[in-house]
């Protein structure tokens, strides 16, 4: 390995260190509770060297927010072999598994009202915005197919699969379930029964989420629109 190779080996072992020791204090004490100095001394560098990598708190906020969202993962990624309403439901399935399988990051973009507008980084997190037009396409998809009726508005018909689903991942992540009560089997009948709900001509009152993740509106704010 090359001097160039192992110095870009270094600064990333550190910059990994830095996003994880953030991460980590932003979810236990609260995003607005956090310094650049108290980031340092958990890893034990100086406030300096931090500035190095980032050149604010709310920089490290948008890196591990992007991170987030990578690891929520692209609708298109779940098979189009399915039919409309199954796929839906994979889509939405990966929602709820992401809230069990990465808390923090759901902690940090869903829950903590306190973190940073994402519009500040619009180019950066254009593909949030691709992402929730590819959910309501795959709402619109099902209408055409008569899964759902002509009159269901798809973008409130996303929100309305995402606040079920965020609901119960907060009630899981402030461990409000009863003993006996399965997150899994919650998130399962939270779905369908949405989505037989979905599929009823019910007038919904709602209008639905914005696309436009330029709109000013905080990650927390959205709730995962």
């Amino acid at each position: 390995m090359g001097i160039k190779e192992r110095q870009e080996r270094d600064r990333e072992t550190v910059r990994r260190a830095i996003l994880d020791a953030a991460r980590d204090l932003f979810t236990t004490e609260g995003y607005r509770n956090v310094s650049i100095r108290k980031i340092a001394e958990r890893i034990e560098y100086s406030p300096a060297a931090i500035y190095s990598y980032f050149p604010s708190k709310d920089d490290i906020f948008f890196a591990l927010a992007e991170e987030g969202f990578r690891l929520l993962g692209d609708p298109a990624g779940v098979s189009t072999a399915l039919e409309p309403l199954p796929r839906i439901r994979a889509i939405f399935w990966r929602l709820y598994e992401f809230s069990r399988d990465h808390p923090q990051y759901f902690e940090l973009m869903f829950v903590d009202r306190s973190v940073p507008r994402i519009n500040r980084e619009y180019e950066r997190f254009a593909f949030v915005r691709e992402t929730k037009r590819h959910l309501v396409d795959e709402v619109e998809r099902g209408i055409h197919a008569g899964v759902f009726p002509a009159s269901l508005n798809p973008a409130a018909a996303v929100r309305l699969l995402m606040v079920g689903l965020l609901g119960l991942a907060v009630l899981c992540l402030s461990e409000r379930l009863g003993p006996l009560e399965d997150p899994d089997a919650l998130a399962s009948d939270i779905l369908d029964t949405t989505l037989a709900g979905l599929q009823t001509p019910l007038a919904l009152k709602s209008r639905g989420m914005a696309l436009d993740c330029g709109a000013p509106e905080s990650i927390a704010d959205e709730r995962a629109s």
